[in-house]
């Protein structure tokens, strides 16, 4: 009995020696050095690969910027970018060139085949409006400037047929301010003397009206100048009615352009 129970016991503490050993077993540590030089080889076994990624992503912009062109559409802040291609050209007008002068001509003016004025070498009118119309007038001259002409009312006076004159001479008392016997007026509303080249023009705008009250009266603007012994004038005019309703961009744009070279 006391030999079994002594084998128990025995056996027991075997046993017991035995699981406690095998709980309490732990792997050997490795060694400091080598478990960061596995580190730093695989670091630099993963750094290389995303530096390798990152120059060949780099070379492939590099490529592509070098194989493309920069839309005029992407132009650095502070310029122009022009997103719709070449800028559209004015169709307004179109530049005609005479007998020792410059204009522009509206786009939808045609040239006409009527004579109105002394010298007159060019007459254009517009499409739908033969009121809104434009001539140019080249006449001897012994004045060698335009100023020798006088101030521009002065000189306006001498050229006053450019204006139209009443066809009736009689006594007739019209309504809308007209004096007795008067069918038609000249107000001059504006006048310049600018210089252009080293060349004195007088520019002169003027409201005329006649008693029948057609078109409301006529803005009438003249360009003259001087040059070798010749008067040279550009006059332009459209209807009151059709001036307030997009004419006088065009009669304005081409009298101011008229130049004499």
């Amino acid at each position: 009995m006391a030999s079994s129970t002594a084998c128990f016991l025995h056996c027991s503490c075997s046993a017991t020696a035995a699981r406690t050993s095998s709980r309490s077993y732990v792997l050997p540590p490795k060694p400091t050095r080598l478990i960061r030089a596995q580190k730093e080889a695989e670091a630099q076994e993963h750094g290389g690969a995303i530096v390798s990624r990152r120059l060949a992503l780099t070379f492939l912009i590099g490529a592509a910027a070098l194989g493309s062109k920069v839309s005029p559409a992407d132009a650095a802040y502070g310029q122009s970018a022009n997103i719709f291609g070449k800028p559209k050209t004015n169709t307004d007008f179109r530049p005609y060139s005479g007998d020792g002068f410059t204009l522009k001509v509206p786009a939808k003016w045609n040239p006409s085949g009527e004579v109105e004025y002394p010298g007159q070498v060019v007459r254009f009118e517009d499409n739908f409006d033969a009121e809104s119309n434009l001539v140019v007038t080249i006449t001897p001259t012994d004045k060698k400037s335009i100023t020798d002409f006088g101030p521009p009312e002065k000189f306006l006076s001498q050229v006053d047929y450019l204006l139209g004159k009443q066809a009736y001479f009689g006594q007739t008392d019209s309504e809308g301010g007209f004096d007795s016997g008067t069918v038609a007026t000249a107000n001059i509303l504006e006048t310049s003397t600018p210089t252009v080249d080293g060349k004195q023009y007088y520019f002169l705008s003027v409201l005329t009206r006649t008693a029948d009250g057609d078109e409301g009266g006529k803005h009438q603007l003249i360009s003259a100048t001087v040059k070798d012994g010749k008067l040279y004038i550009c006059k332009a005019q459209a209807g009151d009615k059709r001036w307030f309703k997009g004419a006088r961009k065009f009669v304005e744009s081409a009298a101011s352009s008229f130049s004499v070279a």
